[in-house]
């Protein structure tokens, strides 16, 4: 498996909250490899379900999710200027001046200009523009522009994934991009394994705006255990180190009330005996991932959150170590092996 190309591959790909069938297709393309069955529900997330040797039908979901933040057209002004809002919680400082894709009747290319400095004043130099003060430019004109652009269409920025040094890369979309990758990882390492539970790999929507997807599908497949994938804070100078995870050194297991504390303690247990790289990540409250709706599905699911060090989220530049997402996936898979030897309702009793 070559992780950077893939990754590359479906981070570069577009995938709005709501709107992410491009970036959905082709992980169910990468599923369709090593899953039994694959399912793609009304909401639109990707199941991929690989089959356990067990004989007592227990089930655990791994969820990532596939949705990217985002922009989308609101009007088109008579000079041919595209007025758009945002979908999700995009850091309107980092809009200015990036290069971006209409997805209209075709692809449209543009800029989010910029008033050139020589004619601004001190004031205007001091503060960050809003959404609202911002406007795309494609160089056509109005008539020209609404034969392909209408509004409502979904607007991503523009941006490959690049290397950096050692095994860092950067790109669009790594939160949770890179989740995905992380379970691609923990599949392919499962091939080689005996396995007695059944794995559903979610590749779910809509969870930058409310986490949608995981809701209906935690409900729809009813899990003995959920963990989500997902990025956490990678630490840089200005940050606490009690707020972020170090880059390169593995996953952060989450310990927090959306947390069953059995499954953070074998989690745990079993980075440690198979000497995987970890870290802790503390979350008193709401985790923002989707092991919030998975906990609560129906009559109660035991979760599990795993974060992959992520620096700049939700800008165009997301930075991360492919070694984190190795050792997720590693981590994962090595923990669905542990649960060949345990018994499941002692381990989901609190």
């Amino acid at each position: 498996m070559n992780l950077e190309k893939i990754l590359k591959q479906i981070s570069e790909a577009s995938g709005v909250s709501g709107y992410e069938q491009e970036a959905a297709q082709i992980v169910k393309e990468h599923f369709q490899k090593y899953c039994d069955e694959i399912i793609e529900d009304p909401l639109g997330n990707i199941i991929g379900l690989k089959k356990g040797r067990g004989v007592d039908n227990k089930k655990i979901m791994l969820a990532a999710h596939v949705d990217e933040i985002g922009l989308m057209v609101k009007n088109i002004d008579d000079n041919g200027f595209i007025q758009f809002t945002n979908i999700g919680g995009v850091d309107q400082r980092t809009l200015l001046c990036q290069e971006v894709i209409i997805h209209g009747k075709k692809k449209t290319y543009g800029i989010i200009g910029a008033k050139p400095p020589h004619i601004t004043n001190e004031e205007e130099r001091q503060k960050a523009l809003s959404i609202d003060d911002l406007a795309i430019d494609t160089g056509f004109t109005k008539n020209e522009l609404t034969s392909r652009v209408k509004i409502g269409d979904v607007i991503t920025i523009k941006r490959s994934m690049i290397t950096l040094q050692n095994d860092w890369v950067a790109g669009k979309a790594m939160d949770d991009r890179a989740g995905i990758a992380s379970l691609l990882v923990c599949l392919k390492e499962l091939q080689h394994c005996n396995h007695e539970v059944d794995i559903y790999f979610v590749a779910t929507v809509q969870e930058e705006v409310g986490t949608r997807g995981a809701t209906t599908s935690a409900y729809s497949i009813n899990p003995d255990i959920g963990i989500a994938v997902d990025v956490g804070f990678g630490k840089t100078p200005e940050l606490s180190q009690y707020e972020t995870i170090e880059m390169g050194n593995g996953p952060a297991i989450t310990v927090g009330p959306n947390i069953h504390p059995n499954i953070f303690d074998k989690i745990k247990q079993v980075a440690i005996q198979d000497y995987i790289d970890y870290q802790i990540e503390v979350a008193p409250g709401h985790s923002g991932t989707d092991a919030w709706p998975m906990q609560v599905s129906r009559s109660g699911i035991a979760t599990g959150v795993l974060s992959i060090p992520l620096r700049y989220m939700h800008t165009s530049v997301e930075t991360l170590s492919l070694s984190d997402i190795k050792k997720t996936g590693k981590l994962l898979a090595n923990f669905i092996v542990s649960l060949n030897e345990i018994d499941m309702e002692e381990l989901l009793c609190y």
